[in-house]
């Protein structure tokens, strides 16, 4: 059976192609990168990214994002073999909560015991090997090594390509418009409200499990591991998170690691942590991000307004296009793009923007309008983009933030909604430009609740006033050239007083 798993991983077949897709979700996605003197990015390893996105019977959706480090052989073992312990048969309309939850969990048990089935064999040779090595000097260089025992570590590279890596995974399965998000490890899950008033309520559900976690660390400690040197250490063998699938090292060899040493059981565990939601007469998208999609977005931004900021351009996305893939990947670009630019600033976050890891975006659509004469739930009205400047208490650097305004169908401007916050304003005379006040909306962690900010997100202008040129125009603060060009288009056989004057 091990070997059968081997060769299924070996094969660029999946028996998972034959399984019908899901229609109502795309998926975007980028390699790592890292930026050299010139500011030129350079992929630094292959994409060890994965994801699932498949259609069940009886209302049964899976979906999910996997991370994967050092290699991508578990994301891919997992998104292959996750999707066998849950769609065939497993789950149906009668199971209860509980019974969901426990096939969940059982589910990313079963996988990865698994996986380490399938690199037992080469577990086994790889002690073996080591035993022909002298320990009596650790230091030796490979050439000082004799051949015999050169042929040997070259080996044991081989082997340790072959067992090595790990990932965490964020998975979304909806059953009966119930939403079940099991979380193992640093990715994220964000579901977006959109509420009859025009506001998007954004919910991030659950926390990272990594060595922040405070909930986590105290699991630890009660383990007997020391919480105040791992937080110390921000990272276990490498990696920040506390919860993750495969990886052998934290799982099978754990005690060999100094602070996972004294460890009365498995400290690094695959349980997930299980949310669920009811989408009954919910309006809006849910989001799966890897790890390396947010962090990209929290480096250049800060971690303040990440959430509702991928919620503004995802919303912004879709306000233009109907292709779900088309506007992931989109999405996924704009992200690049902000990382690059932060770096290539030379301002307060540019040297945390040196590089990032993979990214990928999993949207899915939850009754959510199409993008052709999408609607407000008020009013009716085509939405169109228009970017302003933005900032926040950590970064002092020149950004954007994409809100939308919506235009009615008969004439003048009377209303605006934007993706992160509500722009009311009154209806301005033709060649007059629209006024704003915003108002932000937050949600707090597994919290379902918003509350109204002062749009204190936006950047004011400053106190000296913007001198005009020679024509007694004064530098734009809003870019409403994508506006206009969309504008124009709806309306090419209609005479409009809305552009540039």
């Amino acid at each position: 059976m091990a070997a059968q798993r081997r060769n299924l991983m070996q094969s660029h077949q999946s028996w998972t192609d034959d399984l019908p897709l899901c229609q109502m979700c795309g998926v975007g996605s980028a390699p790592n990168c890292v930026y050299g003197p010139d500011g030129k990015g350079t992929q630094s390893h292959p994409n060890e990214d994965g994801h699932l996105r498949f259609r069940g019977e009886d209302a049964c959706f899976l979906y999910g994002v996997f991370n994967g480090y050092d290699g991508s052989r578990v994301a891919s073992y997992v998104s292959q073999f996750l999707t066998a312990e849950l769609l065939l048969g497993q789950l149906n309309s009668t199971h209860t909560d509980d019974d969901v939850r426990r096939l969940l969990t059982q589910a990313f048990s079963g996988v990865e015991k698994s996986f380490f089935k399938t690199i037992d064999d080469a577990l086994a040779v790889k002690a073996d090997l080591s035993n022909y090595l002298p320990t009596h000097n650790e230091g030796t260089g490979y050439q000082q090594l004799s051949p015999h025992s050169q042929k040997v570590q070259e080996r044991l590279k081989e082997l340790e390509q072959e067992v090595s890596g790990g990932a965490t995974a964020v998975v979304a399965l909806i059953l009966n418009s119930r939403l079940y998000i099991a979380n193992v490890g640093s990715n994220r899950a964000l579901l977006c409200k959109s509420s009859s008033d025009g506001q998007n309520q954004v919910q991030q559900i659950g926390r990272p499990h990594n060595t922040e976690n405070e909930d986590e660390l105290q699991r630890l400690a009660a383990l007997g591991v020391d919480p105040a040197r791992v937080k110390q250490a921000g990272q276990i063998a490498g990696q920040p998170s506390t919860r993750t699938i495969g990886d052998y090292r934290v799982k099978l060899n754990y005690t060999d690691i100094d602070l996972l040493s004294g460890a009365k059981s498995q400290p690094i565990i695959a349980e997930p942590e299980i949310h669920r939601n009811q989408l009954d007469g919910v309006t809006g998208f849910l989001l799966l991000m890897s790890e390396g999609l947010i962090s990209a977005l929290e480096s250049a931004r800060g971690p303040e307004q990440a959430n509702q900021e991928m919620v503004a351009m995802v919303a912004a996305e879709l306000a233009q296009q109907s292709d779900l893939e088309a506007a992931a990947q989109a999405v996924v670009e704009r992200v690049k793009r902000v990382h690059h630019d932060a770096h290539a600033s030379g301002r307060q976050r540019a040297a945390r923007c040196a590089r990032h890891e993979d990214m990928t975006l999993l949207v899915r659509t939850l009754d959510y309008p199409p993008s052709d004469g999408l609607l407000t739930p008020t009013q009716g009205g085509r939405i169109y983009p228009v970017s302003v400047p933005y900032s926040n208490s950590q970064s002092t650097s020149k950004t954007s933030v994409t809100l939308s305004l919506v235009m009615p169908s008969q004439g003048s401007l009377t209303n605006g909604t934007n993706t992160a916050s509500t722009v009311e304003e009154g209806t301005p005379t033709p060649g007059q430009s629209p006024t704003a006040t915003l108002q932000s909306t937050n949600t707090q962690t597994q919290s379902s609740s918003s509350s109204s900010g002062d749009g204190s997100l936006f950047r004011q202008r400053g106190s000296q006033a913007a001198q005009p040129d020679e024509t007694g125009r004064v530098p734009p603060y809003v870019d409403f050239s994508q506006f206009y060009r969309l504008w124009g288009s709806d309306h090419a056989d209609t005479q409009s007083t809305l552009g540039p004057q």
